[in-house]
C-alpha cells in the first residue's frame, strides 16, 4: 500500500465511521469489520478513533445485552456528530471534485498543450501578419 493511500484512508476514517453511525447504531467490532471490508483498515485503527470521537462529543455510547456473551458497547452518533458529518461530507465532495478536475485536465487554464513546432509556426505567422 502506498504512503498516499495510507494517508488518504486515515484522513477519511472519521467521516466513514460517522456515515455508518448515521444509518444505525453499532458496536466497535462491527464498525471495524465494515471498515476493514470497505477500505482495508485494521481493527487497531478503529478503537483509538472511537475513543477520540467519544471524547470530542461526536458519538455517545451505551451497553446492550448480547445473546452470545457479555454486554456490547454500542456507539450512536450525537447531534454534534451529525453536524460534523454534514461539514465533512461537504468538504470531501468539494475536495474530490477539485482533484477530479485536476486529474481530468479541467480548470487551471486547461487548454491542450501545443507542440513546439506548432507554437513556432504560429509565432512565425504572427510576425508575418504584423509586417
Amino acid at each position: 500500500m502506498s504512503e498516499i493511500e495510507v494517508q488518504l484512508k486515515k484522513g477519511v476514517l472519521g467521516l466513514c465511521v460517522l456515515a455508518l453511525l448515521s444509518r444505525r447504531n453499532s458496536y466497535a467490532y462491527e464498525i471495524a469489520s465494515r471498515m476493514a471490508d470497505a477500505v482495508d483498515m485494521g481493527e487497531g485503527t478503529i478503537y483509538p478513533l472511537m475513543r477520540r470521537m467519544q471524547k470530542d462529543g461526536l458519538v455517545s455510547t451505551y451497553l446492550e445485552e448480547s445473546p452470545s456473551g457479555p454486554p456490547r458497547k454500542y456507539y450512536a452518533i450525537t447531534p454534534a456528530g451529525r453536524d460534523s458529518l454534514a461539514a465533512q461530507i461537504a468538504e470531501w465532495r468539494g475536495f474530490t471534485k477539485a482533484v477530479d478536475q485536476l486529474i481530468d485536465g479541467e480548470g487551471f487554464g486547461a487548454q491542450p498543450t501545443q507542440t513546439t513546432a506548432t507554437a513556432t509556426e504560429q509565432e512565425g505567422e504572427s510576425r508575418h501578419d504584423a509586417s
